[in-house]
This record gives C-alpha cells, sequence and structure tokens, in this order.
C-alpha cells in the first residue's frame, strides 16, 4: 500500500464511523421526538415519566397488562417444563425455546397474541450478559500457565469442526458466508452447558475433565477471533485496504483488552472499591453495555465488547463478587434471549431445512467422535475417555442461536434461522443425554480386556516347593517317609522351571 493511499483509508474508516454516529445520533432523535409526541398526548410538555407511558396509545394500559400476563405465564410455563426436563438433566436452553416456539404468532397454539418484537431490547441485554460471563469465568492462569497443552486440545477440536463445518456450509449451498456462519454452528461448543454437565454429574475430578476444560478455554479464545472475523464478513465491506482496516482495529481492541486483562487487573480493581451491592452492580453492568456499544461501533459486534470486558473483570480481585451478582441477572436475561429466539421461528420452515439439520447432527455426532480420540490420544488417555470427551463437547446452545442473529440482521440467507433453531433444539437434548450416558456407551462399545484365568493348582506345587525352599536352605531335601528321596538333579531342575516362570510372569506383567 503507498503512502498516498493512507489518507483516502483513514478517510473511509472515518466515513464509516461517523455514519455509525449518525445512526445512532437519529435514533437519539427519534427517541426525543416521540418523548414530545408522548407528552403531548399526556397533555403537558413536562409530563411525569409514568404519565408518558401509560398515555402512549389508547387503551396502553390494557396492552401493557395483557403483555405483562402473557410473558408472565410464558415464564410460568417454562418453569414447569424444567422441572420435567431437570429429571433427564436437560438444560434450560431448549426449554426456553419451545415455551417461545409454543408462543410465537407462526403457530397459534398459545390463545394469546405476543410478537418477539415486544421484547426484543432485554434480549439483547441477555445476549450481552451472556458474553459477559463467558468473559468473567475465564481461566486466565490456565490459558497463560498451558497453553502449548490446551492449543494441542483446543487447536484440534477447532481444525476438524470448523474445517469440514466449512466444507459442509459450502456443500448446503447457501453462500460463502452463510458456510463461515454454518462452520461456526456446528463447529463451536457451549461453554455453559459443557460446565454445568460436569458440575452436576460429578464429573470434575474425573481424568479427562482436564483436557475438556482446556479445549473449552481455547475455544472461548477462538470464539472471541472468530465472531471479529465474522462481523467484519458480514459487514459487506468488499474494498480490500478497508477490510484489512477493519481486521487491524479489531485485532488490536482484543489484544488490547487482553493486555489489560493481564495486567491491568489491579488498576482496574480501584474503580470498584465500594460496598454498597446497588451502585457496585450498576457499575459492571453499565460496563458490559458501554463496551458492547463499543464493539458495536468498531465493529467486531456487541457481544465481543461485552466478552473482553467480562475478561477484564474477571483479572480483578472482585471477580468472585462481579459473578456472583452477574450470574442471576444473565440467567434472567438470558432466558428472555431463547425465549425471544423461539418466539421468531416459524415451524413450517423447519421442513426446508429438516434434511441439512440431521446431516449437520450426523456429521457433529462423526467429528466429535474422532475429536474425542484425538483429544485422549494427546493426553495419553485411553478410549473410554475420549468417548466422555466426544459426549460432553458435542453439546451446542446459545453460541449458534448468536450466531443465527447475527446473520439475520446482516440479511443472509433466511434459511439460517430455522436451521439453527432446529439444530439448536435437537442439539441440546441430545448432548446431554449422551453426556450422562456417555460411561455406558463406553463400556458397551470398548470390553476391557479378558483377564488371565487362574490356573487349577498344579498337584505338584507343594512338592516343588518344599525342594526349593530345602535346596535354598542349603539342607538336603528329604522326601516323605515311606518315599524315596529326590537327587540333587531333580531339586535344580525343579529350582531352574521355577526361575523360568517368575522371569516369564514378569516379562507379561510389563507387557
Amino acid at each position: 500500500m503507498s503512502v498516498a493511499a493512507v489518507p483516502a483509508l483513514i478517510s473511509t474508516f472515518g466515513d464509516d464511523l461517523v455514519a455509525r454516529i449518525d445512526v445512532l445520533s437519529g435514533a437519539a432523535d427519534r427517541l426525543v421526538h416521540s418523548r414530545s409526541a408522548l407528552a403531548g398526548a399526556a397533555g403537558h410538555p413536562d409530563a411525569h415519566p409514568v404519565a408518558l407511558l401509560t398515555a402512549r396509545a389508547p387503551h396502553a394500559g390494557e396492552s401493557v397488562a395483557t403483555d405483562l400476563m402473557v410473558l408472565g405465564a410464558l415464564f410460568v410455563i417454562a418453569y414447569g417444563l424444567g422441572r420435567l426436563g431437570a429429571l433427564i438433566r436437560l438444560p434450560a436452553i431448549p426449554i426456553y425455546m419451545i415455551v417461545g416456539l409454543l408462543a410465537s404468532p407462526h403457530t397459534g397454539f398459545f390463545p394469546l397474541n405476543f410478537d418477539s418484537g415486544d421484547i426484543g431490547l432485554i434480549a439483547v441485554f441477555g445476549l450481552i450478559l451472556l458474553l459477559f460471563n463467558l468473559g468473567l469465568e475465564f481461566d486466565q492462569d490456565e490459558f497463560f500457565g498451558n497453553a502449548g497443552r490446551l492449543f494441542i486440545s483446543g487447536g484440534t477440536y477447532i481444525v476438524l469442526n470448523m474445517g469440514v463445518g466449512f466444507v459442509f456450509g459450502e456443500f448446503v449451498g447457501w453462500g460463502g458466508r452463510e458456510a463461515l456462519i454454518i462452520a461456526g454452528m456446528v463447529g463451536t461448543s457451549s461453554s455453559a452447558i459443557i460446565t454445568k454437565m460436569l458440575i452436576e454429574l460429578g464429573r470434575l475430578a474425573d481424568n479427562e475433565t482436564p483436557a475438556i476444560l482446556g479445549a473449552t478455554v481455547i475455544g472461548d479464545v477462538f470464539i472471541a477471533v472468530y465472531l471479529a472475523v465474522v462481523s467484519v464478513v458480514l459487514s459487506g465491506q468488499t474494498e480490500f485496504w478497508p477490510v484489512v482496516l477493519q481486521l487491524v482495529v479489531a485485532a488490536a481492541f482484543l489484544v488490547a483488552m487482553f493486555a489489560v486483562a493481564r495486567w491491568g487487573g489491579r488498576f482496574v480493581s480501584g474503580f470498584f472499591r465500594t460496598r454498597d451491592d446497588e451502585l457496585f452492580t450498576i457499575l459492571f453492568f453499565g460496563l458490559a453495555l458501554l463496551f458492547a456499544g463499543i464493539g458495536e461501533l468498531i465493529g467486531v459486534t456487541d457481544a465481543i465488547g461485552a466478552f473482553l470486558i467480562g475478561l477484564v473483570l474477571g483479572a480483578t480481585r472482585f471477580s468472585g463478587k462481579v459473578e456472583r451478582i452477574s450470574i442471576p441477572l444473565r440467567d434472567v436475561f438470558a432466558a428472555f434471549f431463547f425465549l425471544n429466539f423461539g418466539l421468531a421461528l416459524n415451524i413450517a420452515q423447519f421442513g426446508s431445512v429438516v434434511w441439512i439439520v440431521l446431516i449437520a447432527i450426523a456429521l457433529t455426532l462423526v467429528l466429535n467422535a474422532a475429536s474425542g480420540q484425538l483429544i485422549a490420544l494427546f493426553n495419553r488417555l485411553d478410549a473410554r475417555a475420549g468417548i466422555n470427551i466426544a459426549a460432553v463437547l458435542m453439546n451446542r446452545g446459545e453460541f449458534t442461536l448468536i450466531l443465527a442473529t447475527l446473520s439475520l440482521a446482516a440479511g443472509l440467507n433466511e434459511k439460517l434461522e430455522p436451521f439453527a433453531g432446529l439444530y439448536v433444539l435437537i442439539m441440546a437434548v441430545l448432548g446431554p443425554v449422551l453426556t450422562a450416558n456417555s460411561a455406558k456407551i463406553g463400556a458397551a462399545l470398548i470390553r476391557p480386556r479378558r483377564r488371565t484365568s487362574k490356573k487349577e493348582p498344579d498337584p505338584l506345587s507343594e512338592e516343588e516347593f518344599t525342594l526349593v525352599e530345602a535346596a535354598t536352605s542349603g539342607q538336603e531335601p528329604g522326601g516323605d517317609a515311606e518315599g524315596e528321596k529326590p537327587t540333587r538333579a531333580e531339586v535344580e531342575r525343579i529350582v531352574e522351571e521355577a526361575m523360568r516362570r517368575s522371569d516369564a510372569d514378569d516379562t507379561r506383567k510389563q507387557n
């Protein structure tokens, strides 16, 4: 790139930022105009905010009451189904999606009308908090302390699953950008489901668990890089140097935030010195939203911005308190995200993608089985441990839905939404079931080596023992009072035979 091209390149990037700011400014202007209109409807330009809300439209109070009752009913139904799902250790993700699907205006199963747009902003909060907590729970000490071993385990899984997933996406034929999205959907695991399953099944002390967690840690890092690349691809930018500049900005943002997380934890901790839990919560929630907005503004998506600030806060001495408060918030807002996704699904569209989804599921099972055995081999574990690794890592969930949401916002093929929805509905059920029964599956597929059956007692063994004992003690071996005395040659023959048997036993044990 020539020096003369630099000003034009900076100008292009600046124009892009200005355009983004103009969008935000337009949204703010619309908000101001809406407030003025609502104030006029309330009869006074400075009407109270509550009056503005109740005066937003005719019969607005009845509409709010209906929306609240419907939403409350949906969550009560989700609770009931969640209790039933807990019996088979089913995660909450498919439960919320099923409830949203039943209440979707496309199905008509639910007697009341409710639309996904009604909770769109709350669903965005759920997306942000999901990635925020993913960064918050990221094990930096494990990552930086055992990077080589982790990259072997995690890199094997990512290369195999993402590589074949991209080829599968190209085979589907929806387009190159869609193939990249499909690769991420079928090639990345759900950290939330994996961690929950390991805890609930009591497998944290198992031999293969460090390899599983290592692959998960690398997967989280890969998600950050992958989303940064996807955001550039989905931006629609086609000129070479602007794309390069956007990638450089995204990479610089990632490196800077990782550096702050690694070496600036003590400095960041100074901003959280308050004993007031309310102010503490407002601060970290505000930072999550702020950096999500920054990430969206510079083109790396709001999800990555939230992940990176979570990574930074996870390096402070207040990380435990942030996690303790943020997890309930994440669970509530994430429920809105999954419910909202289910509301947008249309069962009638499942038929157009059902065969593609079934092929993707079969591919996921095969690739995870192969990945599990490779990871087990690299970590010197047996084949049964490889089956356990494969069963745990094949869990899919929130990240697939996040990719579907991003692809729809970018105007990609509409079939990605029903594909992601049906794929996650099946895998979020199949994955936990296989994980809970992986030990039984391993026992059925891989039989333990047969142990050599104990030989019948040799009738001469007692006599041989007596002769050997006599020979080693230097005494003349004596026979029975009524029998003949064995010769020295017989004693030496028995001693040599006993030594030969002992050497053979040692060799067999070593093999």
